[in-house]
């Protein structure tokens, strides 16, 4: 049985903390490796840890300490991984079995990776509905990251998240990643994460034009043409998650 590491980042969001290490100790996949990177928190978020750190099963690494980033607190914890499959995790599973679905689904189809759809959620009310499919980086496509779960080797060949994207650490990581199509993912097409809301790309005007910026600054970077000609069917991609999902119900306090 594969182990897969689970790396959580937090920094001074003690109630969320609680409910995302909730979840995973939920997950029916036995073979886990819980790994939390704290930025130094102020509040109660390393007493959180420490008393789930107690009830885990499995292995748990953590450190509490200041970084400059995501992107450095989640290279720490790859760092520290010793998992044969990675996946980043800061929100809540949507069902126990999320992480026996993903490692089933890599091993039947023999894929580098998979990931799948998840919802934006405020309290138990959906803002957003990530559910993109199958796609390619140049049709404005792109794997939502809070689903997406990877061999180590794909880490060890192409590297970890890179400093001075702020706003777009995961998009330029993902155009890295596939840009050669040698990376497989398969798509589960199911919600598998309730995301809690917030964040750099959903804190405001500003916040969204800068990371359109930073956008085309990763496709540049990355040798792709037609930068801002993606980045506006990404956009226009993105326009369509804040629709169609009125009738989907979530109840993250009784979840099954």
């Amino acid at each position: 049985m594969w182990k897969v590491s689970v790396i959580t980042i937090t920094y001074n969001n003690a109630e969320n903390l609680a409910k995302t290490l909730e979840a995973l100790l939920q997950q029916d996949y036995e073979n886990l490796e819980s790994i939390i990177i704290d930025g130094g928190s102020t509040d109660n978020s390393v007493e959180i840890i420490k008393n789930f750190e107690k009830k885990f099963k499995g292995t748990v690494k953590w450190k509490s300490e200041k970084d400059r980033g995501m992107y450095e607190a989640i290279n720490k914890g790859i760092k520290m991984a010793t998992g044969e499959i990675i996946g980043c995790y800061w929100d809540i599973y949507a069902s126990s079995d999320v992480i026996t679905k993903m490692v089933k689904t890599i091993e039947k189809d023999g894929t580098d990776g998979v990931h799948g759809d998840l919802l934006y959620i405020d309290g138990n009310k959906v803002k957003r509905y990530w559910k993109m499919g199958k796609g390619r980086i140049q049709n404005g496509w792109m794997p939502g990251h809070p689903t997406l779960y990877l061999k180590k080797e794909v880490y060890d060949k192409y590297g970890l998240y890179r400093e001075g994207y702020k706003y777009s650490w995961d998009y330029e990581f993902i155009i890295r990643i596939l840009k050669d199509d040698q990376v497989k993912l398969s798509y589960i097409p199911e919600i598998l994460i309730y995301m809690f809301y917030g964040g750099t790309t959903t804190s405001g005007v500003q916040a969204y034009k800068k990371s359109i910026i930073d956008s085309i600054k990763s496709l540049e970077e990355n040798h792709i043409r037609f930068p801002r000609i993606i980045t506006l069917k990404r956009f226009i991609r993105t326009a369509f998650q804040f629709i169609n999902y009125k009738s989907i119900q979530v109840d993250i306090e009784n979840k099954e």
